[in-house]
């Protein structure tokens, strides 16, 4: 399977020589799941956004340390293809600010959490349980890092997985789309390392929950499981669609 990563930002160049930047830590994580996975990203914080929806099998979309709401041109762009992937039925998952903007961009709302920053890790419970949630477990801890998130899911959004910080952590829109506030790809170690970069602008109490939270297990590896097995049975979604839509049933 070949996934096109879209790219909303850059890992703070000082963390980059010891953690990588985000393709590098999306294909590490998915590849030790599956190694037959390639990737194409495209730079959409520099202005890089596809122009093809079926350039690749299925689509995912990193976090950034800009908000949905901002303005800029890219988001408002991005936005516009992630419409087009919806109209077509293209497989695509959002992690973090790419979760936020499935909701933006499909009508849903984001706001800034009353409650302040998320770090460290998160833990959640599953209150629901879809067929490709494989194999299956009632919690869902990983690792978080936003102030914004959503506040108004779009039509067809079904709530996977919350918790009382987060009432929308993990949501499925319609048969091709699925939206996760944390982030699989973020290790507890660069995890640490950002919240210390972070000091000048999240209160020190919650600087130090989240450091201690990170002595919990993280389901990182679960997370990639479920998001792989979602975009393959989106892609079976769309065949069997534009099979049905070619070659529709014979009235008898």
């Amino acid at each position: 399977m070949l996934i096109g990563l879209l790219q909303c930002d850059d890992v703070a160049p000082e963390l980059q020589a010891h953690h990588g930047n985000y393709p590098e830590m999306f294909e590490r994580l998915f590849t030790a799941i599956d190694p037959t996975l390639e990737f194409r990203v495209w730079r959409c914080h520099e202005g890089e956004i596809p122009t093809d929806v079926n350039a690749v099998d299925a689509w995912l979309t990193t976090g950034s340390k800009q908000g949905v709401n901002d303005g800029d041109a890219w988001i408002e762009a991005l936005c516009g293809f992630l419409n087009r992937l919806w109209k077509e039925e293209k497989p695509l998952v959002g992690v973090c600010f790419g979760h936020q903007l499935i909701a933006k961009a499909l009508g849903g709302e984001v706001v800034k959490n009353a409650s302040g920053w998320g770090v460290g890790m998160s833990f959640n419970q599953l209150i629901r349980r879809a067929e490709w949630m494989e194999p299956w477990q009632e919690g869902l801890d990983l690792v978080v890092s936003h102030q914004d998130q959503v506040s108004r899911l779009p039509e067809q959004a079904v709530v996977l997985a919350k918790s009382d910080f987060c009432p929308f952590y993990l949501v499925q829109v319609g048969k091709t789309f699925l939206g996760i506030q944390g982030h699989p790809e973020f290790t507890k170690a660069y995890s640490a390392d950002l919240m210390e970069l972070l000091r000048r602008q999240v209160p020190g109490n919650r600087i130090r929950e989240g450091m201690a939270s990170l002595n919990a297990p993280v389901d990182n590896h679960l997370m990639v499981r479920w998001v792989l097995n979602f975009m393959r049975q989106a892609l079976w979604h769309q065949t069997s669609t534009e099979t049905t839509e070619t070659n529709p049933p014979v009235n008898q």
